[in-house]
């Protein structure tokens, strides 16, 4: 009897012991990194490692420096030591999780030389086809129905194209052209073959005591040849700012004629503008096309707010597309240091800046130590480190059958055009395009099925055509 009780009890121990040995698994080591990284760095630097993506190391990137710093520490730049907290491997593992994030950063290192006005891509190639040259920033464009194209050099100049002939369109509004601000966007009003209206974005000032201060303007006229008559603003941002930065400005229309207009957060984040409801600033803003507030509004019955409000807790945004085949709205914004964005739209939506953010301040302290928060949208798409997003547009037409449907998105900061492939709204695979040929500020295309890109510092115009489409 005893052996039987004694055989029971080590066949139930090694039963014990069998079922625990299945249900307890040992951490991935890059897991343990990351958990690593949240319970002991994120009071400094963030929840994400993607931070360290776009930073000066002073003590050195490789991987033996990272080593020291994390279990040595600095004094001089109050990093703490955490050779007590964590074992050699885990400090090991967490300098080769940061790593990634550093190689990520090298990926936008391009190399490619460009030797003629061909692109051979992996998906297709393209040629280049010179439509304007001799600009400074041409900032925005937009295609007639004659076949001319208007177009706007941010030092407040628009220009018409026929045949080829560049000519000077009068009656623009008076801008600021410092640092960010200039004559903005252009745009074309739906019926444009019948009224013959366009509108423009352009950072207008006033002078306050002895300060000039500025805004986000929305300016509609009519184009009678090559000039502007009837002029006026139909939407001006408020308050003014001191600041030359962060306009925003970009405009697009929805299938019911409701003007899109996005306007940055001028960088007065410490305020926390984007989120208050009655300023402009840091908000995609809806009007019909004379400039007034469509009742059905999300915040048009918000006490105090401003009616003319779609969506808040945006950066600069910088890139508008509103889909015509399903009338979903995208949208692009900047990040600070890290974490560029692109968004959909929808309406009354919290798009979380500068509460959440995958970015970090320019000085490389957090902004915020969140990337999310209940109530506030998480981005489609994310860049750490930041490319610069300005202009979009998803590919339509024949001309280009790898890339149809997808996402197109000019890069500032790395002169490139980026492909994001879409399955219906779920973006996929990225693809570098154009590599190196300029701070890409606009991307659009055109009603001849071409793409047509914008780049700056020289400015020139170029139309993509297709060479052995695939």
């Amino acid at each position: 009897m005893k052996n039987l009780c004694l055989l029971g009890i080590l066949i139930s121990v090694s039963l014990i012991y069998c079922k625990t040995k299945e249900t307890v698994t040992v951490e991935e080591p890059m897991a343990k990194a990351a958990s690593n990284f949240k319970q002991f760095c994120t009071p400094c630097h963030g929840d994400d490692g993607d931070v360290f993506v776009d930073r000066t190391f002073r003590h050195g990137d490789g991987k033996d420096s990272l080593i020291s710093s994390i279990a040595m520490g600095h004094v001089d730049s109050e990093m703490v030591s955490f050779k007590d907290k964590m074992s050699e491997t885990e400090i090991a593992a967490l300098a080769d999780y940061l790593g990634q994030a550093i190689e990520r950063r090298k990926a936008y290192d391009f190399t490619d030389s460009i030797t003629s006005n061909v692109f051979h891509h992996q998906s297709m190639s393209v040629k280049l086809d010179t439509i304007a040259s001799g600009l400074t920033s041409p900032w925005g464009m937009a295609f007639l129905p004659s076949g001319d194209y208007i177009y706007t050099d941010r030092n407040g100049s628009l220009y018409r194209q026929s045949k080829g002939k560049q000519t000077l369109i009068k009656g623009t509004p008076p801008s600021l052209v410092e640092q960010q601000g200039g004559l903005l966007d252009v745009a074309t009003h739906p019926d444009f073959a019948k009224n013959q209206i366009i509108y423009l974005t352009y950072s207008k000032f006033r002078d306050s005591a002895d300060k000039k201060l500025s805004t986000t303007a929305l300016f509609k006229a009519k184009l009678d040849g090559n000039s502007l008559k009837e002029g006026k603003d139909i939407f001006v941002a408020v308050p003014y700012q001191l600041t030359r930065i962060h306009y925003g400005s970009r405009i697009d229309f929805d299938k019911e004629g409701h003007i899109f207009l996005t306007v940055g957060d001028r960088f007065q984040h410490l305020d926390t503008l984007p989120q208050k409801l009655n300023v402009d600033m840091g908000k995609i803003h809806r009007l019909n096309d004379d400039g007034s507030i469509p009742k059905d509004n999300p915040f048009v019955d918000v006490p105090g707010a401003h009616g003319s409000i779609w969506s808040i807790g945006h950066r600069n945004l910088q890139g508008l597309y509103i889909n015509p085949a399903d009338g979903t709205v995208w949208e692009n914004e900047h990040g600070p240091r890290g974490g560029d964005e692109v968004n959909i739209i929808e309406k009354g939506k919290n798009y979380g800046w500068p509460l959440v953010s995958y970015g970090i301040n320019y000085n490389g302290k957090i902004m915020t130590p969140f990337t999310t928060k209940e109530g506030m949208e998480q981005p489609k798409v994310k860049w750490v480190p930041s490319i610069g997003p300005s202009g979009m547009t998803i590919v339509s037409g024949d001309k280009y059958p790898a890339w149809k449907g997808d996402l197109l998105v000019g890069s500032l900061r790395f002169k490139y055009l980026d492909r994001i492939h879409l399955e219906g709204t779920t973006p996929g695979a990225e693809e570098p395009l154009l590599k190196n040929l300029g701070r890409m500020r606009f991307v659009k295309m055109g009603p001849d099925g071409y793409i047509y890109v914008g780049v700056e510092t020289p400015g020139f115009i170029f139309k993509l055509e297709p060479v052995n489409a695939q």
